[in-house]
Order: structure tokens, then sequence, then C-alpha cells
């Protein structure tokens, strides 16, 4: 009988660093974790908890020593060890641990680092090693999820804020209850579409002009929509009119704002004019439903909710639990993003992807913005079925009625309010 049963696994609770300090402990080699008889006593830096300077008196000489507290990665806080400077080789650990200190002793308005450091000032470097630490275990999860060229970062320089909680980060829209995505039936015939289209290629097939260039800029006005390649096309991933698809091909950094905003996302590479940069990605909702979660999020401060209105406001796409790097893009009355409607493997014109275009160059370290009340002018008959709110759900033009929030984007243009 018991040849007959399958391999039983069981989800272990302890987390592998957890596992590791267990091995350590109690001398236990462990070729999963790595850990063999040759690094079983291996002592790693993981982070610096305190600092102290003690004076050595030899003969009529005092040597002031600068001694650390260190946290060995893989031993637990109970072996934390004080070591002098000399021993240490971890320069980067090192200039972090100092870049911490230092800016704690701005914050208490004191000039220098005392000789003993007090209680508080140690538990906030301590949390704040631990915060890079959480933050950078983000960070690994947010890119193995991806499949774009760009790398995403996390950084908090600013308080000690962890990764938010209730969020699940997708990189493709989560579709509700109740709804359908139709997907696409026909496709282009076309071996060029830039340089030959047939009939016009996908574009052509809602009398618009292609809509990219030769580098993927997009070129028609903001309010028409685009048409891209899709599956049943015979061209191929690089094809010139396959650009939100590809998705992201920039390095952005998810950072922690210094002016109340919570989190925002900055670009970490020079962002050319018209560019695609990022798509708008979350769970696609009703509107009735996007009503009710709106009442709730109102009393959160805060709301994630863009409508799908092109032709019909009949669907929202709800960011706020479930999202990819737009989910942390921040509002600006002078934004650098443009929002675009874009259809691919799905043509119904009710549940258009949100793309957002550079309207401008974007200087690598610059922060990335769209105005949640974005208006776009009609420039022909076809685009009056696009409505002109292009916005958060419930921003002036929605039938939703929101609490009124002031703006923090702090340019000279400022319109004071988000709405």
């Amino acid at each position: 009988m018991a040849e007959n049963l399958k391999v039983c696994r069981v989800a272990c609770i302890a987390t592998v660093a957890q596992l590791e300090v267990i091995c350590r402990e109690q001398g236990v080699k462990c070729d999963e974790l790595g850990i063999n008889k040759h690094n079983l006593c291996d002592y790693e830096v993981e982070y610096l908890c305190d600092y102290k300077k003690k004076v050595i008196n030899i003969g009529k000489i005092q040597i002031v020593q600068e001694l650390y507290l260190v946290k060995w990665k893989g031993y637990p806080e109970s072996s934390n060890t004080w070591e002098p400077r000399k021993n240490l080789k971890c320069v980067d650990l090192l200039n972090q641990f100092w870049e911490d200190l230092n800016a704690e002793m701005r914050r208490q308005k004191k000039r220098a680092a005392p000789r003993r450091l007090d209680p508080a000032t140690v538990s906030q470097i301590v949390q704040r090693a631990k915060l890079r630490q959480t933050l950078k275990q983000w960070e690994t999860h947010l890119n193995s999820l991806g499949t774009h060229k760009g790398h995403i970062y996390v950084r908090n320089q600013v308080d000690l804020e962890g990764p938010p909680k209730n969020f699940t980060y997708i990189n493709d829209y989560k579709v509700g209850d109740g709804i359908l995505l139709n997907e696409v039936s026909v496709g282009c015939e076309c071996t060029d579409c830039l340089e030959n289209p047939v009939e016009g290629c996908c574009a052509g097939a809602s009398q618009h002009k292609f809509a990219y260039n030769e580098l993927g800029q997009v070129r028609i006005r903001p309010g028409l929509p685009i048409y891209e390649c899709n599956k049943r096309c015979r061209c191929g991933i690089d094809c010139p009119n396959r650009v939100v698809q590809r998705g992201i091909q920039y390095s952005l950094c998810i950072f922690r704002t210094d002016n109340g905003r919570g989190w925002g996302v900055k670009t970490m590479e020079r962002i050319r004019k018209n560019t695609f940069v990022m798509e708008y990605v979350g769970e696609i909702i009703t509107t009735e439903e996007a009503e009710r979660r709106g009442h709730i999020y109102d009393k959160e401060g805060a709301t994630y909710l863009f409508d799908l209105d092109y032709v019909d406001d009949e669907y929202t796409v709800d960011a706020a639990h479930y999202g990819n790097i737009s989910h942390f893009v921040n509002h600006s009355c002078d934004p650098n993003l443009q929002v675009y409607n874009v259809f691919i493997d799905n043509l119904d014109e009710r549940l258009p992807r949100i793309a957002f275009f550079a309207t401008r160059g974007i200087k690598a370290g610059e922060e990335l913005t769209f105005d949640y009340n974005m208006k776009i002018d009609p420039v022909d008959a076809e685009s009056t079925k696009m409505d002109s709110n292009f916005s958060l759900t419930g921003l002036p033009g929605s039938p939703k009625k929101r609490m009124r929030v002031e703006c923090k984007c702090g340019v000279s243009t400022c319109r004071k309010y988000l709405f």
C-alpha cells in the first residue's frame, strides 16, 4: 500500500534565512541551502547595528578606536558582536550605515554622531537596515514577474514604509466576474506593415494612419485610438506596429516621495518624446462595482479607479489591489505622460488598453506623472467617440461624486486640487 502513495510535500513555515540560522547554530550542513563544510562557519556582515568610540590607553598615549556592532548573515541577533573598523571589509555597508546615521543626526538637529549612540537612534538605524532588506526582496519579486526589458528598482530614503499591503503585482488585466474579453478573429496579411501595408494593415481598419514611426514613437494625436497588430497577424514581434504589447522597455524606480505623496515612479534612463512608457493595468470591473468601491476608497483617501470610457462608460480599471508599476505613478498638473487607448487582441471598444506615452523628452532620475483629470479636445468626428475625460473614476465629468483632494504636485501651473 505504501508503495502506491504519492510523495507528500509539506510547506515549511520558516523562511530560508531562518533555516540558515538553525543550520549554523546546530552545525548542520545542507546542500539545498548552500551550507557545506567549507562555509558552515563563514561570517558575512548582513548589516551594521550600532557604533561607538572606545578610548585605549597605551602608556601616556590615548588611542580612539571605532567599533561597530555587526549583525552576521545567517546568525541570530544574539550572536551580534562588536568589531573594530579594521576588521570590516564591507565598504558599501559602512557607507550605508553612515548615510543612515548622518540622516538621523540631521533629523535630530545634531552636528555629529556622539561617542555612543542612544537606543532610539540605534533602533532607527536597525529598522532602516531591515526595511532595506524587505524592499530588496520585494524588488527581486517584482522583477521575477516581469517579461519586459527594463529593471524595476525600489528605494525608500524618506521613512520606514515598506511594500504596500494587500497589493498583487500583475502584468496584464485581471478580468472581473461577468466580463468577457473577446479575442480578435482576424489579422493582417502584411510582411512589412510599415512600408507595405496590405489594405491599410490593422491601423487602416479604423481609417487612421499608422500610429508609430520607424522608431516606435507615436505620431497620431491624443484622442485617436491605436490599433496594433495582433496574434493572428502574419508579422512577427519585431513589427513596427507592435509597441505597447512588447511591454516596458526602460528601467524604472518605485521610490518614496519626500513631500507626502507616498510612493512615486521615476525613470532610471532617458526617455525620448512620444515613446511608450507603460500601461495602466488592474482589475476590470463594471462601473456599478467601481462606484461601490469608490466610496470605500474615498474613506481611505486614495483611489486607483480609471474609467474605460472610449465609447461607453461601462467598465473601469481598478488598480488598488491588482496592478503593475503604474499603480505608483503620481498626478501632476503639468505631466510628462499622455494617455492613449490601444486595441490589440481585443477589439471591443468598451475595453481598450490604457497606454502612457512620453509627452516630451524625460531625463534620467525624473519622476513620471500623468494628469488624473486629463482633457482631450476632439480633432475629428471619429474622436468625438472618445470621452473628453481621460481620468480616474469620479473626477469632473464622471457621474460619481468624490471628495475634494488637495494637489501636491508642486508645479507653477498647479490647479491646487486633484478633484
